[in-house]
């Protein structure tokens, strides 16, 4: 601030007071505005005028608009990060905790299963035969190369599901196989299973 001296000489200084006209109005709600930050009236307006100086803002026009873009850009910025995240979290989610709880889900039931007291089986004595030379759990040679058959055809089945299978190693985790088979081939196969 300059300080006007009685010989019309400048000095610089602090201290030294200079008045600026504005409309009553305008003083009446400057006056209530600087009540709320408990300060003077001259360090509120050094305040608000370095504020607008050191973020390039400015007062009418376009200083509300940049401000705007700015906000909307960081906005932008944000959403990004955040689909990232829901990204990520996804992820783990299908390859890390779903299967683990499924795991965790068949132990539990298997578990659950062995865990019921059971009734000791009465032991069966068989009483001792005579007819052990006569040939036994035969089967007639059609229905045995039908067997046969039936078998060589879920080896080939089972060959191409084993086909589907690869290993997937996810970046958390322990590593777990996975079958590339669609919906209504793994029904099938349920179907045929049963």
């Amino acid at each position: 601030m300059e300080k006007q001296s009685t010989n019309n000489k400048t000095k610089k200084g602090a201290g030294g007071y200079s008045n600026i006209t504005v409309k009553k109005e305008t003083a009446v709600h400057f006056r209530t505005y600087s009540k709320k930050f408990n300060r003077s009236h001259s360090e509120l307006l050094d305040g608000m005028v370095r504020h607008f100086k050191e973020n390039d803002l400015y007062p009418f026009g376009e200083g509300t608009k940049i401000v705007v873009d700015n906000i909307k850009k960081l906005e932008i910025k944000m959403m990004k990060k955040f689909d990232r995240i829901i990204a990520i979290i996804k992820n783990m989610e299908r390859t890390s905790i779903r299967p683990t709880y499924e795991m965790v889900l068949i132990l539990y039931e298997a578990y659950v299963k062995d865990g019921r007291k059971r009734k000791p089986e009465q032991v069966k004595i068989q009483e001792e035969r005579m007819d052990f030379l006569e040939p036994r759990n035969t089967v007639p040679k059609t229905e045995h190369d039908r067997i046969l058959r039936e078998f060589e055809n879920y080896k080939k089945r089972c060959n191409k599901i084993l086909k589907k299978v690869e290993k997937v190693e996810p970046m958390m985790g322990k590593p777990y196989l996975k079958i590339n088979m669609g919906i209504g081939d793994f029904e099938s196969l349920k179907y045929k299973l049963k």
